[in-house]
């Protein structure tokens, strides 16, 4: 089968992965399907393809039988579908391991080749953080439903319209004190949504990965700290940095988290108690991106061109160097 042949069916593909997952695989020729809740609301995906290459197509992962529609006749099923926070019907359980079920159920259905399931840096049934915990859960009911599915665990992603340095920048603007959850010392490797897109490109293309657990993060492990600091440098803003312990984090993340769209739950403030780093076992495995190829982006070489909009000037603001 060649790489041009493939159709490939990407389940919650028109968020901020997807789409630069989606633009990947067009570029090596596949047909894509994007499964969305809301097929209307996903027309800004086709443009990175050419005409008819790309089609969104409604499904829903709490209603099974709109997935298996959705994946018949694919060769390659990727799974990207995640919440950061629970809300009503959308809840961590129902998308992160029930999702994952019916989605890698739905690709063995389809006698699909491949099934790509999306985690995260840090999945641990033993977490005491509900986002990890459901995650891990999706892996293990994605391998049950689907022998050899291939799992994706990047630590934070960024790129233009991430939701870490846009998040931190936004609120840098307009609050005079920025907060250091846990004192700060929690390590990320971020890494670039790019790369993340092209290790999956490549794992489509090649068929290979079968099996494993890929962790993927830039080429520098940054604190939680280091990471403000480079928040507030780029913007060119001076803000107090303020470590906030784990404690009273918790409590400020118990009544956030009654908010409709909250910057912080207690849910997250657990999952800071742990580092967001590739493994030494995925390093010494070449299970990682450079063991596929790629040289990861560094923040340096990316994040100015994006958060330069939140500087006091915007684009007539003096170069970051």
């Amino acid at each position: 089968m060649t790489a041009s042949s493939k159709l490939v069916t990407i389940i919650g593909g028109s968020g901020f992965l997807g789409r630069h997952i989606t633009r990947a695989l067009a570029r090596q020729g596949h047909r894509i399907r994007i499964a969305v809740r809301r097929p209307d609301l996903a027309g800004h995906v086709q443009p990175l393809g050419t005409p008819g290459q790309i089609m969104p197509v409604q499904a829903n992962l709490r209603y099974p039988e709109s997935v298996e529609a959705a994946c018949a006749g694919s060769d390659v099923v990727i799974n990207l579908v995640g919440v950061l926070f629970s809300s009503g019907g959308q809840t961590f359980s129902a998308l992160h391991a029930h999702g994952a079920r019916v989605a890698a159920r739905a690709a063995k259905n389809a006698s699909a080749a491949q099934f790509i399931q999306m985690s995260a840096i840090g999945a641990d049934e033993g977490s005491a953080s509900e986002y990890a915990r459901t995650k891990a859960e999706g892996e293990a009911a994605a391998r049950e439903e689907f022998p050899g599915a291939t799992i994706i665990r990047p630590s934070i992603v960024f790129g233009p319209e991430d939701n870490f340095f846009n998040q931190f920048a936004g609120m840098a603007r307009f609050s005079p004190v920025l907060p250091l959850i846990g004192g700060g010392e929690t390590k990320f490797q971020p890494v670039f949504v790019g790369d993340v897109a092209e290790a999956i490109a490549k794992l489509v293309a090649t068929g290979n990965g079968g099996g494993k657990t890929w962790e993927l993060g830039g080429p520098a492990q940054r604190s939680f700290r280091e990471l403000l600091e480079y928040v507030v440098e780029v913007t060119g803003r001076k803000r107090l940095l303020l470590p906030i312990p784990f404690a009273v984090a918790r409590i400020m993340g118990t009544v956030m988290g009654l908010l409709p769209n909250p910057m912080l739950t207690s849910d997250q403030v657990s999952l800071l108690k742990s580092d967001n780093v590739v493994s030494d076992a995925a390093v010494a495995e070449g299970r990682t991106l450079e063991g596929l190829g790629i040289k990861p982006e560094p923040i340096e070489a990316i994040v100015p061109e994006y958060l330069y909009r939140f500087r006091k000037a915007g684009q007539f603001s003096a170069p970051v160097i």
